[in-house]
């Protein structure tokens, strides 16, 4: 059984320590938020002990979950990857690309696993969505959220656009050959909102919008190919698959849109 240990227990670490409190193959050993009230209360919920320091966690652990903000993940990282102990860092891994790279050296050298959050990868209706094998030619997003005033220690990139960017590059499986972005902060002293467009080597294109200053929320996710289109709501819950038939031809749209009765 799996020995765990879950670093912040705010809006995203509750929930990770609540499902691992329910794994048949883990142990929650403890839950680690310099919050009192907070940390002894999802301890108590969880069935385990809360510790206000990463410093009195017990030696022995397999894994921990690191959901503290963004700023503190490598304080927080390192520490354990030296002492072999597998880390799952909630998304984004850091700040900054040489953050990520500290940790990613520290996590090899120590021959110790590091694992990044991105969960949309695995939502159900996004995993079924890749698996349909659509060639997207032109992918369109849009993660559009209320001010929430959590996670301003990042800009609006690194909060929601993150999801949509891991997406498209898990869906084109290319490399990124140019980005054109532009964004701008209304609120947070980082962007609040930002548009980009992305160019693949395969010649797929992405479109992604974020935005956490709108007054009700989207996540649109739409994939263009040669035969078909297809749209996943994830606010809404539903996805809608267009594809196209085939007896379609262009010679056929033209008859088509040249009759007298196009709807016959």
């Amino acid at each position: 059984m799996l020995k765990v240990v879950v670093i912040g227990v705010g809006h995203l670490g509750r929930h990770h320590a609540r499902i691992l409190s329910e794994m048949d193959n883990a142990e929650l050993v403890a839950v680690v938020d310099p919050d009192p009230q907070q940390g002894q209360a999802i301890a108590a919920s969880c069935n385990t002990q809360w510790l206000p320091d990463l410093n009195e966690v017990p030696q022995q652990l397999d894994m921990a979950v690191i959901a503290v903000p963004t700023v503190l993940h490598e304080k927080c990282a390192i520490p354990l990857l030296e002492a072999r102990v597998a880390c799952l860092i909630e998304k984004p891994m850091a700040p900054d690309p040489e953050t990520c790279q500290r940790i990613i050296d520290c996590a090899e050298a120590n021959q110790t696993l590091v694992a990044v959050g991105h969960v949309e990868r695995f939502n159900p209706a996004a995993k079924r969505a890749i698996e349909l094998g659509i060639e997207a030619r032109f992918i369109e997003a849009h993660r559009l959220a209320p001010y929430s005033f959590r996670s301003t220690d990042v800009g609006v990139v690194l909060d929601l656009m993150i999801h949509d960017i891991d997406l498209a590059n898990a869906w084109t499986q290319s490399e990124v050959v140019a980005v054109d972005a532009v964004g701008g902060a209304t609120f947070s002293p980082s962007e609040d909102i930002a548009s980009a467009r992305i160019r693949y080597a395969n010649g797929a294109v992405a479109n992604l919008t974020a935005s956490r200053l709108s007054l009700k929320p989207m996540r649109r996710f739409r994939v263009f190919g040669p035969d078909s289109y297809l749209s996943v709501d994830s606010q809404e819950k539903y996805a809608l698959l267009v594809k196209k038939s085939g007896k379609f031809s262009p010679e056929m749209l033209k008859e088509i849109s040249q009759s007298d009765n196009p709807q016959a």
